[in-house]
C-alpha cells in the first residue's frame, strides 16, 4: 500500500512519468519515442544530427531510424527481361552501405548518450506490373504496401533481406539450380557444336549463344522467389520476408495500410496503385504489430473490425502471438504535411535503455498517440491495469492476467500541459465496445466489469478515438469459484 500511495504522489508531480504496481511488484516509467523517421541515407530531407538536436528540443528522447532498405523499381522486354530492362534506384540503406549506415547510428549513440537510437528500416518487399511502356498503361501495383523493420544489427541480414532487387544472394540458390543447370549443360554442347564445321557451327553458336543468355536471365542468386512479371502473389511476398526477420531475432510492422496517397499515383510515364489494405492484418502471421495512429485516419482500431478479429484470433489460439499497436510518423522533413513529434508511441520501460525499450515494444507495454498544438501536447495514458476486485493483483498492457472475480479496469488519462480537456474514452472488451466515459483531464476512472467467462480468454482495451490507443491487456478466468 505505501509502495502505491508514493506511486501516486510520483504521478501528480510529473505526469509523463507512469508508474503502477502489477502482479510482480514493477515499476514502469514512460518513455516517448519517434518511429519510422527517414534521414538524407534514403529519401530524408534532413541528416540524423538535425533530427536528434531537433529531438531533444522537443522533448524526445527515443529515435527508431527507417531509411529505405532498397528502393529499386525494374521493368524489362520479353523474352529476356533481366538483361534488356531499365531500372530506377533511390539512394538506400543497401545501395549506400548498410555497414556505414549502422556505424553511423551506432557513433551518433555515442555522441549522444542521452538519446536512445533504434536501427531498422522501411521496406517494400514486392510489387507486380500490368500494362506496356507501349501502350502507355505501365502500372506499378502495390509498391506503397510497406513494412517497418525493427531490431536488426547485423550488415547481411539487410543484405540478405527477401525483397526484390536487393542484390547477389544465395538464399534461394538451391531452389532455383535445377533451371541453371538446364543451361549449363547446354552450354558444353554448344560449344563442341561450335568447333565443327557448316551448320553445326551455326547451330553450336546458337547453343551457345541463349545458353548464355538464359543464364544470365534465369541465374539462381537472386533476393527473392517473386518477380515482378508473374502478377498478384497476393500476400506470400510478404509473409517471407516476415518469417525472414522474425527468424533474424526482428519486428515487423505493417505502417500505413489505410493511407490514400498511393491509391493511384503517376510517378513520370508510370502509374502507381497501391491500394488500401486492411486485410493485410489478418492475411499474414508472425508480425509484431501495426500502426494504429499516423497522418490518415484508421478504421481497423474501431471496435470489432481487423485488429480485434486478429486479437480474438490469438485468444481462440489461432495465432501465436498478439498485434501490438504504433504510431508511425512516415517522417520525411519538417514543415509541410508533418513535424517531427506529430506521432509518438509510449513505451513503459523500468529503465531508459535501449534493451529495455526493445523489450517494451516486444510485450506490447506501450501505447500509440498523436499530439496538437505548436507545444506537441498529447494525452498521458498514466494508468490502464485490469485487476481482481478482491485482490491486489493487476496487470498491464501487454499481460495476461488470471482471475477468480469480476475485473475491476483502472484508468487515469491527464494532460502533457497539466491542462483540463476534454475527453472521450472507450473502453472495448473483445472487440466489442462496452462503454465511454467523458470528462476533462486529469481524467480517472475505475469500473467494475461484471463479465466472466470461464471458457474463454478475453482481453481489454482502451482508445479515444484518432488521438490515443493502448495496447490490450489479456484475462482469463480461474475455475476455483465454479468449483466452490
Amino acid at each position: 500500500m505505501l509502495k502505491r500511495i508514493i506511486c501516486i504522489l510520483f504521478l501528480g508531480l510529473v505526469s509523463v512519468t507512469f508508474c503502477i504496481k502489477s502482479g510482480l511488484g514493477e515499476s514502469y516509467q514512460q518513455v516517448a519515442g519517434l518511429i519510422d523517421l527517414r534521414t538524407t541515407y534514403s529519401d530524408g530531407a534532413h541528416d540524423l544530427d538535425f533530427l536528434i538536436a531537433l529531438a531533444k528540443k522537443r522533448g524526445f528522447d527515443l529515435l527508431f531510424i527507417n531509411d529505405h532498405d532498397r528502393m529499386t523499381m525494374e521493368y524489362g522486354i520479353f523474352p529476356l527481361k533481366n538483361i534488356i530492362r531499365k531500372r530506377e534506384e533511390l539512394p538506400s540503406i543497401n545501395s549506400r552501405g548498410v555497414e556505414k549506415y549502422l556505424q553511423g547510428i551506432k557513433l551518433a549513440a555515442q555522441q549522444h548518450p542521452e538519446i536512445i537510437l533504434i536501427p531498422g528500416s522501411e521496406t517494400a518487399p514486392f510489387y507486380y506490373w500490368t500494362g506496356s511502356p507501349f501502350k502507355g498503361n505501365l502500372t506499378a501495383h502495390n509498391w506503397e504496401r510497406h513494412l517497418l523493420i525493427l531490431g536488426l544489427e547485423k550488415p547481411q541480414d539487410y543484405k540478405n533481406l527477401p525483397v526484390l532487387h536487393n542484390g547477389f544472394s544465395t538464399r534461394y540458390s538451391k531452389q532455383l539450380l535445377p533451371i541453371s543447370i538446364a543451361f549449363l549443360v547446354l552450354m558444353p554442347l554448344g560449344f563442341i557444336l561450335a568447333l565443327k564445321k557448316g551448320y553445326f557451327r551455326i547451330l553450336g553458336i546458337v547453343i551457345l549463344v541463349n545458353a548464355s543468355l538464359m543464364l544470365i536471365e534465369f541465374h539462381p542468386f537472386k533476393s527473392s522467389l517473386f518477380d515482378q512479371y508473374s502478377g498478384d502473389q497476393g500476400y506470400l511476398p510478404y509473409q517471407e520476408l516476415i518469417d525472414y526477420v522474425g527468424d533474424k531475432g526482428g519486428m515487423t510492422f505493417w505502417t500505413h495500410p489505410e493511407a490514400g496517397a498511393g491509391v493511384n499515383a503517376r510517378k513520370g510515364p508510370i502509374t502507381v496503385k497501391t491500394p488500401k489494405h486492411p486485410e493485410s492484418l489478418l492475411m499474414t502471421r508472425g508480425y509484431t504489430g501495426f500502426a494504429t495512429i499516423y497522418g490518415t485516419w484508421t478504421t481497423v482500431t474501431e471496435p470489432g473490425k481487423e485488429w480485434d478479429r486478429v486479437l480474438l484470433e490469438y485468444c481462440r489460439g489461432e495465432r501465436n502471438a498478439p498485434a501490438w499497436g504504433i504510431s508511425t510518423a512516415d517522417y520525411h522533413k519538417e514543415g509541410g504535411s508533418g513535424r517531427l513529434g506529430d506521432f509518438p508511441t509510449v513505451f513503459l520501460v523500468k529503465k531508459r535503455t535501449r534493451e529495455e525499450v526493445l523489450s517494451a515494444i516486444k510485450q506490447g507495454r506501450m501505447y500509440a498517440c498523436r499530439t496538437k498544438g505548436e507545444n506537441f501536447r498529447r494525452f498521458v495514458l498514466e494508468d490502464f491495469s485490469v485487476s481482481d476486485s478482491l485482490s491486489a493483483t493487476s496487470a498491464i498492457m501487454g499481460n495476461t492476467i488470471i482471475l477468480d472475480n469480476n475485473p475491476k479496469i483502472s484508468i487515469k488519462i491527464s494532460s502533457s500541459d497539466k491542462g483540463n480537456h476534454a475527453i472521450n474514452v472507450r473502453l472495448i472488451r473483445s472487440g466489442e465496445l462496452i462503454n465511454t466515459f467523458t470528462g476533462t483531464t486529469p481524467f480517472v476512472v475505475n469500473f467494475e466489469d461484471g463479465y466472466v467467462n470461464l471458457e474463454k480468454q478475453i482481453y481489454y482495451r482502451v482508445d479515444i478515438p484518432g488521438t490515443l490507443v493502448s495496447n490490450p491487456i489479456f484475462v482469463t478466468f480461474s475455475r476455483e469459484e465454479e468449483e466452490k
